[in-house]
């Protein structure tokens, strides 16, 4: 199995897979979905809320919002598993009192811990008017995106068959084909006689293009041993730690199977 590196930024990774089968990609698209712990909140005190916004929908909209949940937040936090979790102050305090009028933001969380905050200062939680306030305590715990999605470390967590176009040459060249392409890889060139690819990891295998032909000039087709994985977070981890992390619970998923199957099955 051979990995290469495409595209990295603070939120973003695309990496091509080549020589592997589609089960264990899956394995680990599911895995960075719901097996990697992430920071959310889970417990919510509402002391006063004067808003318009009903307490629940608010509870449910301070639980979405993102949280810092890299390597160093995570540790020496509780997880689901342990049998302190369920404690009410085990976690992460956030406070929250405003009085209007303003709009409160994802900035006016204050927390108990300075590495965990909000992702983003941005994200307008609920609108007070004059004379109402908002008092609030909350606890953010560590969670797995299979309990909910409040917890889960992408936002787009996705792969694809590596795509493969190939033409026809016993039949007269279609250049008319190259124009169906809604994502435009295909380009025709007259005078070199072909269509060239522009960008062949671009292409969604709608098979516009193919059914734009009438001669059968083009065929879309894709490498099922080569794949194009992409994961993308709400920047409450980076995207190289989801990965990382996924990829040593699926070791560990793997090595405890390995030994129930030696044990014979016996646990």
């Amino acid at each position: 199995m051979e990995i290469e590196l495409k595209s990295q930024s603070e939120n973003e990774i695309v990496f091509i897979v080549r020589d592997a089968e589609v089960p264990f990609i899956n394995a680990i698209r599911r895995c960075a979905m719901v097996n990697v712990p992430k920071i959310a909140i889970e417990d919510v005190n509402i002391i006063r809320n004067d808003s318009a916004m009903f307490n629940e929908v608010l509870a449910h909209r301070l639980g979405l919002t993102p949280l810092v949940s890299d390597l160093d937040a995570l540790e020496g936090l509780s997880l689901p598993e342990d049998d302190d979790w369920d404690v009410y102050d085990n976690g992460i305090m956030f406070s929250l009192n405003e009085e209007g009028p303003k709009v409160v933001y994802s900035k006016d969380l204050i927390s108990s811990d300075s590495k965990i905050k909000p992702v983003y200062d941005t994200i307008p939680l609920v609108k007070l008017k004059e004379g109402e306030e908002l008092n609030i305590e909350a606890v953010a715990k560590v969670g797995y995106g299979k309990e909910h999605a409040k917890w889960m470390p992408t936002t787009v967590c996705a792969y694809k068959q590596y795509p493969e176009i190939t033409f026809n040459e016993d039949v007269e060249i279609d250049y008319d084909c190259a124009q169906a392409c809604p994502r435009g890889i295909l380009k025709s060139d007259r005078r070199s006689k072909k269509i060239k690819i522009l960008d062949i990891e671009d292409c969604a295998m709608c098979k516009s293009c193919v059914r734009a032909s009438d001669n059968g000039y083009i065929n879309v087709g894709f490498r099922p041993n080569d794949f194009i994985f992409r994961i993308e977070t709400d920047g409450a981890m980076p995207p190289k730690e989801v990965l990382l992390k996924a990829c040593d619970v699926l070791g560990e998923k793997a090595d405890k199977f390995i030994g129930f199957s030696e044990e014979g099955g016996s646990k």
